[in-house]
């Protein structure tokens, strides 16, 4: 177990890298689409760096429509963060994979399971929740514009999981070159000052760039469990450093909506890695009695 240590470690630091966006995002006076845009170009000039010579662009539907999803939810993020509560924006999106047991019988003839339909229960239930806030107009829209982040990493996992054992790498580039073709126009309604261009850097550089490697190096390395019950960390830290560093502070019913999305999704997660490593430990055994 010691060799996993490192990826681990590695791991909840990029939780956490990823979970400083919310913060970072609050904290810029931009246009949300104009962060949207830059941030995007910047991470497609990192990545294009570190991985010069190593993209493998299919162009497959699969490929494109994962692009399509993420630069959705690179986008609804975003403009969901400046609308309503960050905590708000992250949890609702976190709602992604009760999408993914809804759609997964459609798009990739995948069965969805009885106990599935309990944590799709469970989820909207938690969901619900969120808008029993009282919410200003913005806040509404902001929430509503969370979920459709949701559906868009939805899309994006399904489409992923359609080209199997492609790298997620290429459809995450194309992603941010969409994004950024959308949002970067956005500048011509005011350009951000020399803090504001630091901001974008740091979303740009280590937020989405760096941190995409170290996810892809880290989960190679690690089980499904500990993968999951790692990531956790994105969505709990998240409201917490904007409540820190903003002073932002989410209601107590998105609360109670929160504990209830992240623990659902959380525990259907682990269950479905409990049942995996089960059914590999069945076949390894049956194996090694047939030799």
């Amino acid at each position: 177990m010691q060799y996993k240590l490192f990826p681990a470690l590695l791991l909840a630091a990029t939780a956490l890298i990823w979970s400083s966006g919310g913060l970072a995002i609050k904290l810029l006076d931009c246009n949300p689409m104009a962060i949207t845009g830059m941030r995007s170009a910047i991470s497609v000039a990192t990545l294009g760096v570190l991985l010069w010579g190593k993209f493998n662009f299919t162009w497959s539907r699969a490929q494109l429509a994962a692009a399509a999803g993420y630069a959705g939810l690179l986008i609804t993020n975003v403009v969901a963060t400046k609308l309503t509560t960050s905590a708000n924006a992250i949890l609702l999106a976190y709602t992604a994979p009760i999408y993914v047991a809804l759609l997964a019988p459609l798009v990739l003839k995948e069965r969805t399971r009885p106990s599935d339909w309990f944590f799709i229960g469970v989820t909207m239930s938690g969901m619900i929740l969120f808008f029993m806030d009282k919410l200003s107009p913005s806040g509404l829209w902001g929430n509503l514009i969370a979920v459709s982040t949701g559906l868009c990493y939805a899309a994006f996992t399904l489409c992923m999981r359609a080209q199997k054992d492609t790298s997620p790498v290429e459809s995450v580039m194309l992603g941010h070159i969409l994004a950024a073709i959308v949002g970067v126009p956005f500048l011509l309604k005011g350009v951000p000052n020399a803090a504001g261009w630091m901001g974008l850097a740091y979303l740009g550089i280590f937020q989405q760039g760096i941190s995409l490697l170290l996810y892809v190096w880290c989960i190679k390395r690690l089980g499904a469990l500990e993968a999951i019950l790692i990531m956790t960390l994105e969505p709990v830290f998240n409201p917490v450093w904007v409540a820190l560093g903003y002073g932002e502070f989410p209601g107590k019913w998105a609360v109670v909506g929160g504990l209830v999305v992240v623990g659902a999704v959380t525990l259907r997660g682990i269950l479905q890695a409990l049942r995996l490593r089960t059914t590999r430990r069945r076949l390894f055994s049956h194996t090694n009695l047939r030799e």
